[in-house]
């Protein structure tokens, strides 16, 4: 395994790395990295519903669209990001996705006499506290899977900077982001400061890693992947075309929103945000139900002939039909 650790915290070039590493990246590959304070939103959110944009924009915090799903995350100098980065194993499931990477992550807080879990789809917790939210994306035979580990992070900005969405607490009570997230510090049995958590994660993750570091070839093409993707409005906020029909729900897999143009009975137009995982891209989703017939019945046929859970994991065809109808 190739250990890399990044000095950076540009989360623009940070999120154009974690491109550039997937698709060229030695394999495979372990990286620890941290932003400046941003908003990092899923592959398919909707950033506009997702954010506080009065108060990123007065504070300065960077919003930038990541490859992969799940939801939006705050980062800042006290959260330490990690990612890891190999082939396509024989798990096709994201639960097992999820756990063969968190695993060493899991081991090493131990180490530090922190007791860790894996809970629900993505998350890692402490005493039923969330303190690292994870997402993946595979591409081109390889998977990156990468994950938050607040470790002193700011928990009134992550309160302020994300805008909770009432649809995903549909039929309970909601409690605050204050009391549902956690600094990985406040429970230590031995204070350590952040750097030296980084230090700590690269000798016991990367125990037996070589350390990897970019050429100078290596950071232009990702100088030029960052200003031509990952500074722009178009990546990040993308266009909001009008559609006729708009719909929102939040299933156990995920929340999904769709959103279609219909005219004279058939799909013109059909876009799909939302904090889902995926293994196919969701634009060729998209792509398969323009032109079909706005109809129960011509839908569920035609998601008959495709699989479903490699675009939304976890979420069936009845689900999507629940959405679309």
């Amino acid at each position: 395994m190739y250990c890399l650790i990044d000095s950076s915290t540009d989360p623009y070039w940070n999120l154009a790395a974690e491109e550039w590493l997937l698709r060229n990246g030695p394999l495979p590959m372990f990286r620890l990295w941290r932003n400046a304070p941003a908003v990092i939103v899923g592959r398919n959110q909707n950033a506009h519903a997702e954010i506080n944009r009065p108060y990123v924009e007065e504070r300065g915090i960077a919003v930038v669209r990541r490859l992969s799903g799940g939801g939006a995350v705050f980062h800042d100098l006290g959260n330490v990001n990690f990612t890891f980065i190999d082939r396509v194993g024989s798990e096709r499931d994201s639960h097992d996705m999820f756990r063969r990477f968190t695993a060493p992550i899991l081991d090493a807080l131990k180490e530090l006499g922190v007791e860790a879990q894996l809970e629900g789809r993505n998350d890692l917790t402490i005493d039923g506290a969330k303190f690292s939210g994870n997402a993946m994306c595979i591409e081109g035979g390889r998977v990156l899977m990468h994950g938050t580990l607040l470790f002193s992070a700011s928990v009134e900005d992550i309160s302020q900077a994300l805008l909770p969405r009432p649809e995903k607490y549909a039929g309970r009570s909601v409690a605050s982001v204050r009391s549902r997230v956690t600094n990985i510090a406040s429970h230590l049995p031995n204070p350590m400061d952040v750097t030296a958590f980084i230090d700590f994660l690269a000798a016991t993750v990367g125990r037996e890693a070589t350390r990897w570091d970019y050429s100078a070839a290596d950071r232009a093409a990702i100088d030029r992947l960052a200003n031509e993707k990952y500074r722009t409005e178009a990546w990040n906020f993308g266009r909001s075309p009008a559609f006729s029909f708009n719909a929102c729900r939040k299933f156990p897999g995920g929340l999904l929103e769709a959103s279609l143009d219909v005219r004279g009975g058939v799909i013109r137009e059909i876009d799909v945000r939302g904090d889902y995982f995926f293994r196919e891209p969701t634009a060729d989703f998209c792509a398969a139900l323009r032109g079909c017939p706005y109809t129960k019945e011509a839908v569920t046929a035609l998601l008959g002939t495709m699989t479903v859970d490699d675009f939304f994991c976890g979420i069936s065809s009845e689900e999507l039909l629940e959405l679309l109808f």
